[in-house]
């Protein structure tokens, strides 16, 4: 089988597209993308060139966009050239000259792919094309491995992944060289890949022939190492699926998560990774998260995004200004709860044992007027109580106008609630209808401790 015909082959094995897509293929000008068009153009595929001129390299940039013009046109391809000031753009959003590239060019690309184009105006372009090749992907491979990006790194890039699609990467680099030459065909050379400065360069001109002398099959190797890594990775997500259907409950935009059932899953640290980093958390925050799961109610770790918040036997995730982060059940057996304000300590005490103190952070509470479990809220419009020493209602709203509360201060007003009755507004007043009398035989101290 030749070349072309592996080519062909390995599109079809793969199913990266049809004979009948018009395919968006990125051309630098180097081999590997000249190789890609003249493959494209023997096998009889539809294409429309692309080329990105990243304006770094002087007069060699204007030569490469000037290449890719005339070996479009020789195709009888249309073609989009685009001009970026890369160097702006890096230094605007704080990135390397290599990220701002990327983005840039992955930007226009997409842009590319679903904006209707006057030179196609019949056949908009289903996929892009890129013209990364096995040698690409072994040193794509290292990179992740030495980056510590875990099993999904280490399988490399995939033959096709959403919309890009790889059709090069059954190939080696020295097999397009030589179908370059058997092809006579003519590209230019890039003065940036020779040097060291950049980390796949350095991969791939220093370190992989240092290897290879103590490991010659080094290469070969970690081209099997590809597809088993690939396999490991299929394995390890249906097993992590399997974790996360017997672990996830899904209420609204909520996640709850059983603490006793997490914490029997193993190997605890990768599926809990797993879990959250669907919601903006970084491997970091893996421990952070593990501790939630034997502290107080209240507790919880944030991304940009979300809040994990341990609430009672659960783990809550929530959007990060979502209303769970505002309301949480505590049952009688617990001691602690965390929440914005600072830490409720509950204490269980006798009538006869009890010490009163003039403390607006401390409320003692009759006991047996309760029912549990209670829930710690932010108070809302319409909340009404029975002020210690009233027998009759008032609204919190008018309340807190006597206190003379700013605007401020009324947006941190929590309250503690029993059977949809306020127990407390927390630091500011007990109700009546829960306070301790001489018949009292039990007592619920609860203290704010900020």
């Amino acid at each position: 089988m030749n070349f072309l015909q592996r080519f062909q082959q390995y599109i079809s094995d793969n199913y990266l597209f049809s004979s009948k897509d018009t395919l968006l293929l990125a051309v630098s000008g180097g081999i590997d993308s000249v190789v890609l068009c003249e493959l494209c153009k023997q096998a009889g595929y539809s294409f429309i060139i692309a080329h990105c001129n990243f304006k770094l390299r002087g007069a060699e940039s204007e030569r490469d966009a000037a290449f890719v013009q005339q070996l479009a046109a020789a195709c009888n391809a249309p073609i989009h050239i685009k001009e970026f000031d890369t160097a702006a753009y890096a230094e605007k959003r704080k990135l390397s000259i290599q990220e701002a590239a990327r983005e840039l060019r992955y930007n226009w690309f997409a842009e590319l792919l679903t904006t209707h184009s006057p030179l196609t105006p019949h056949h908009s372009p289903t996929c892009l094309l890129t013209a990364h090749h096995l040698d690409d992907n072994i040193e794509t491979m290292l990179m992740h491995f030495f980056r510590g990006t875990g099993i999904h790194g280490l399988r490399g890039m995939l033959a096709k992944q959403a919309h890009i699609v790889r059709p090069l990467l059954f190939a080696r680099r020295q097999e397009i060289k030589q179908f370059a030459a058997e092809n006579d065909l003519k590209w230019v050379e890039d003065s940036s890949n020779v040097s060291d400065k950049y980390s796949r360069n350095y991969f791939r001109h220093q370190l992989i022939p240092l290897v290879q002398k103590i490991y010659p099959e080094a290469e070969n190797n970690l081209v099997n190492n590809l597809r088993r890594f690939a396999d490991m990775e299929a394995l390890y997500d249906q097993a992590v699926e399997q974790h996360k259907k017997k672990l996830l409950e899904q209420k609204g935009e909520e996640v709850h998560i059983p603490v006793l059932k997490l914490k029997k899953a193993q190997p605890l640290s990768a599926i809990v990774y797993e879990i959250i980093k669907a919601f903006g958390f970084s491997s970091a925050q893996v421990d952070e998260v593990i501790k939630l799961l034997d502290s107080e109610s209240g507790r919880y770790v944030q991304s940009a995004t979300h809040r994990i918040i341990k609430n009672r036997r659960w783990l809550i995730i929530a959007p990060a200004q979502s209303e769970q982060a505002q309301n949480l059940v505590i049952d009688e057996d617990e001691n602690k709860v965390v929440f914005e304000n600072g830490e409720l300590v509950f204490e269980h005490l006798k009538n006869k044992n009890v010490q009163l103190v003039n403390d607006a952070a401390v409320a003692f509470i009759d006991k047996e007027a309760l029912q549990f479990p209670l829930l710690l809220r932010k108070w809302k419009k319409g909340d009404y109580f029975y002020p210690l020493g009233l027998n009759k209602k008032k609204k919190l709203a008018r309340f807190f106008i006597d206190q003379k509360l700013s605007l401020t201060d009324k947006e941190k007003v929590w309250v503690l609630e029993s059977n949809k009755k306020i127990v407390w507004v927390v630091a500011l007043r007990i109700d009546d209808r829960f306070k301790i009398t001489d018949a009292t035989k039990q007592i619920l101290k609860i203290q704010l401790i900020k």
